[in-house]
């Protein structure tokens, strides 16, 4: 899978994690392991959505760049990164929300998803709760 065709296929991943969520079962095989901010473990893809609404009232990627890599043994790592933007839960708004997600392709479908984002900090802040508010 070259480079192109590698990240068109996450952004279309992307786009049906936020919508389609039983067309994103489609994206990944049936090893699939999602891991998200805090350890967090899913097995589908449709959880992505279920968890986010448990944290946000709505939430928007703004991608800045994309690394792509691939192994001798045939797997490509893509790596996407970027801020998050939207609506906490209690409907006050955010931007500038740093994430990383890294994308393991393998046979063509993502075997694994590893998820990492500033929520958890920002909501700290939130609660007066950050190291650096002490």
């Amino acid at each position: 899978m070259d480079r192109t065709k590698a990240i068109d296929f996450i952004k279309n991943f992307l786009n049906s994690s936020m919508s389609a969520k039983k067309q994103a079962q489609s994206f990944v095989s049936k090893n699939f392991m999602l891991t998200f901010t805090g350890g967090r473990r899913f097995e589908r893809a449709g959880q992505i959505g279920e968890f986010n609404a448990l944290r946000y009232k709505n939430v928007k990627k703004d991608i800045k760049d994309w690394d792509f890599c691939e192994y001798p043994d045939g797997r490509v790592v893509i790596y996407c990164l970027g801020t998050l933007y939207g609506e906490w839960r209690d409907g006050k708004p955010f931007e500038g929300n740093r994430f990383i997600d890294r994308f393991e392709i393998r046979n063509g479908l993502i075997e694994k998803i590893d998820v990492w984002n500033d929520s958890a900090e920002i909501l700290l802040s939130r609660a007066g709760l950050a190291e650096d508010q002490k």
